[in-house]
């Protein structure tokens, strides 16, 4: 039905009406939904509790029995036991063996027939290929509902046993009883509102004049991003007026605003990405200039290597000059910072370079490994090293002795894994949640865009960034991207 041709105030009243009708089916929806999910959660939370006393009750029958702990001769262990703590426990027991053939069950001999003689592949592959080692199924029968749950039995030196199977009947006859109570009392309720709310908008809309009409209209209609025109009406009553005039008004300073906003977005755009690029020019400046310092105290003219040092300490700087170029070439052509330029790279050979600039020397690098190859981005992943190590360095306060930085490097299945670990003053509790973000810093220089920049660069390679961190103990940041 279309609405346009009828009048604001037969609008406004169905409007009312139709809040107060979908209010009422929402509530409903949401209890039904609350109750539910309550009944789900009761009979799942009652069904753990059960299993973790009977596991406590087979595990003790385990340890006290005088027959040898195997598969097959948990028949002989729970000749009796089984049913005790089924009687005990008021729930139904059945032990499957490893290969999913039923070994024992608590129930009757004559209604034992009508089990499951074997288990489904689905349980056994779940049982051997979670870490919870637990498959949890849900069956009707007779219009009944059952969770069964199906988890190892294990020996001291948790070597699986046998499969323990627990049935359970889920009895929702108390909370639906509930249920109807309450939806019964909501629905009295909500019909006793939708009486007020009737009566409320009949005399409401009343007192609406056709004027409201094209205020409402023009205000549905104001957009802060493009011109709105003011609304024009010849002869109207003094309150109708001054609302004309108001928003007239409000049409002027939004206008106004805007142009404000939009200048100022341009000029935090600006600002930012200056920061930025601030940011990361510095970085490798700060490498160059320990690198030359090194490379001053320690030339030596007559020193037979000394063209393989000045080869190294060339290519150190050559290395970060590249990275401030592509960083200049990135802000002048308004892109991101360094372009991605990925190739098949050594990680272990690039990660010892990135540690090549610094001269501290109680930085510890370890790899079992002499090649790991992953295809990166040469520049991005030595940015990511040297942030980080740098990061470790400003945690360690000057005046401790046994300073240690340790670079590992290691590769799990198809990932590579970087671990660096310092033994400064930790991450606070309170940093924690904000140790990533842009412009978060705990020193009196720096912009703290550092670690929030690895972070980007992380998972622009679909990789991950976390930490571990004890106070005055020391932290440890691993990255962990895949190799292609």
């Amino acid at each position: 039905m279309y609405l346009g041709k009828y009048s604001l105030r037969l609008r406004i009243f169905l409007a009312m009406i139709l809040l107060v009708l979908l209010a009422s089916v929402l509530i409903a929806a949401v209890t039904v939904y609350q109750y539910n999910e309550e009944a789900r959660d009761y009979h799942n939370d009652r069904l753990d509790r059960k299993e973790e006393n009977i596991r406590e009750s087979i595990n003790y029958t385990i340890r006290e029995t005088t027959y040898p702990v195997s598969t097959e001769t948990m028949p002989l262990i729970f000749k009796k036991e089984i049913y005790e703590i089924a009687a005990i426990h008021k729930l139904q027991i059945n032990l499957y063996d490893l290969d999913g053939g039923l070994i024992k069950s608590s129930r009757a001999t004559f209604e034992t027939d009508s089990l499951t003689k074997c288990l489904d592949s689905e349980v056994l592959n779940t049982l051997s290929n979670t870490i919870e080692h637990r498959y949890v199924s849900k069956t009707f029968e007779n219009n009944q509902a059952f969770l069964s749950s199906y988890s190892y039995i294990t020996d001291k030196k948790f070597k699986p046993l046998a499969i323990l199977n627990l049935p359970y009947l889920e009895d929702d006859n108390f909370l639906d009883k509930e249920l109807n109570e309450f939806l019964e009392r909501l629905s009295y309720a909500y019909l006793l509102m939708l009486i007020i709310a009737i009566s409320l908008a009949y005399f409401l809309s009343k007192y609406i004049t056709k004027s409201l009409k094209t205020i409402s209209d023009k205000m549905n209609e104001t957009r802060l991003e493009k011109r709105n025109k003011k609304i024009e009406i010849e002869s109207s009553s003094e309150e109708i007026a001054t609302l004309v005039k108001s928003y007239n008004s409000m049409i002027d300073q939004l206008e106004e605003s805007a142009v404000k906003l939009a200048t100022s977005e341009r000029e935090q755009a600006w600002r930012e990405m200056a920061k930025q690029v601030a940011h990361e020019i510095k970085n490798p400046l700060t490498p160059m200039r320990l690198s030359v310092q090194s490379f001053q105290r320690k030339f030596d003219p007559m020193d037979e290597n000394i063209h393989q040092k000045v080869d190294e300490y060339s290519k150190t700087l050559i290395q970060q000059i590249d990275t401030m170029s592509s960083i200049a070439s990135a802000f002048s052509n308004f892109a991101k910072m360094p372009a991605q330029q990925n190739e098949m790279l050594n990680v272990v050979e690039i990660s010892r370079l990135a540690l090549d600039i610094f001269s501290e020397d109680y930085i510890v690098f370890q790899c079992d490994e002499s090649d790991i190859m992953a295809e990166f981005d040469r520049t991005q992943l030595i940015r990511v090293i040297t942030n980080l190590v740098k990061n470790g360095i400003q945690a360690i306060p000057e005046e401790q002795e046994d300073k240690l930085i340790v670079v590992k490097l290691s590769e799990e299945k198809n990932q590579v894994v970087i671990e660096i670990s310092d033994n400064g003053i930790g991450i606070t509790e309170e940093n924690s949640q904000k140790i990533f973000e842009p412009k978060f810093t705990t020193k009196n220089s720096g912009m703290g865009l550092g670690l929030g920049m690895v972070k980007n660069i992380v998972e622009t390679y679909k990789g991950s960034i976390t930490f571990t961190s004890q106070k005055n103990i020391g932290t440890t940041f691993k990255v962990t991207f895949p190799k292609n």
